[in-house]
């Protein structure tokens, strides 16, 4: 067994969100999908109790998270939604030391998959 303190990274892949995100005017009118793939490194102080789901970070709290940050309001630029939802990762979360957030648009072009911003900040 691994003994603290030591880093455990959590992580998201293609997260789907319906989000009122963009500028067109197409964009302001209805919701869109996104992408989300998130990494979050935490610091991990004690060991785990295989019983007790509050001796780990929860990744449940995490992802509804940034489902909230990217649902609450309109946003119109994707650099704005993913500082966003960085910041308040690191704010709700004082466990985590890094997070990388990538969000993407697949419906933006028609002739690539997706389109997107990719952060990571640290503390």
């Amino acid at each position: 067994m691994i003994t603290p303190p030591f880093l455990r990274r959590i992580f998201l892949n293609k997260l789907t969100i319906d989000a009122r995100i963009g500028i067109l005017e197409h964009e302001l009118r209805a919701t869109q999908p996104i992408y989300v793939d998130a990494e979050f490194d935490t610091l991990v102080t004690a060991r785990c109790n295989d019983q007790d789901i509050h001796s780990v970070l929860d990744y449940r709290q995490l992802r509804q998270t940034i489902i909230d940050c990217c649902t609450q309001e309109h946003v119109n630029l994707l650099e704005t939604l993913i500082e966003r939802t960085a910041q308040a990762i690191l704010e709700r979360f004082p466990s985590v030391q890094r997070v990388k957030l990538r969000i993407s648009k697949p419906q933006a072009f028609t002739d690539c998959e997706t389109v997107g911003i990719e952060i990571e900040l640290q503390r």
